[in-house]
């Protein structure tokens, strides 16, 4: 193992955005066997120190690249294409119109049905960005519109987020 890996060939897993999620949680408890601390410790303090740095790295790889979301920010930068979101909020238009009426639906919501039913249509919405994030990166390596996508999946996630709270308010 090498710390300068990047996640995927730390993974050993292609650099790309479709990824079998049951590959990577085998290769994760691989992985994470073979850098416990407690297999190092006939070797001494500084060696269970090492391990536990692999032990780090290897979970927060593994936190990066099982997550769509984070594995397309992820392959974004890894091809000088970064998210930037704190500083590039500017969406398309339709997108923004979008995520009014979303939040005006949201507002105007009093049962958990109509809650419910947004909620359907912004898993439906994250679904298909997702799918365009996996054309953008996999099949066209276009990954300057795969962040402007990831930006907006990025909304759709604090969106959703605002819905499951919502919900939890309506379900006490």
């Amino acid at each position: 193992m090498n710390l300068q890996s990047d996640d995927f060939e730390l993974f050993g897993v292609p650099r790309r955005f479709a990824q079998e999620r049951s590959v990577l949680d085998a290769r994760w408890k691989e992985l994470q066997r073979e850098a416990h601390p407690d297999r190092f410790a006939a070797q001494g303090a500084a060696a269970q120190r090492v391990a536990m740095q692999w032990s780090v790295r290897i979970n927060e790889a593994y936190q990066r690249i099982k997550d769509p979301l984070r594995r397309a920010a992820y392959l974004c930068e890894l091809q000088g294409a970064p998210i930037r979101a704190e500083d590039n909020t500017a969406m398309p238009a339709d997108f923004l119109m979008q995520q009014m009426e979303w939040r005006e639906a949201l507002d105007d919501a009093h049962s958990m049905a109509q809650i419910d039913a947004l909620d359907g249509e912004v898993q439906q919405a994250r679904r298909a960005a997702l799918a365009r994030c996996a054309d953008l990166i996999d099949a066209r390596g276009d990954f300057a519109a795969a962040a402007e996508q990831v930006r907006a999946l990025m909304f759709i996630a604090r969106f959703a987020g605002d819905i499951g709270r919502r919900q939890d308010q309506l379900g006490q």
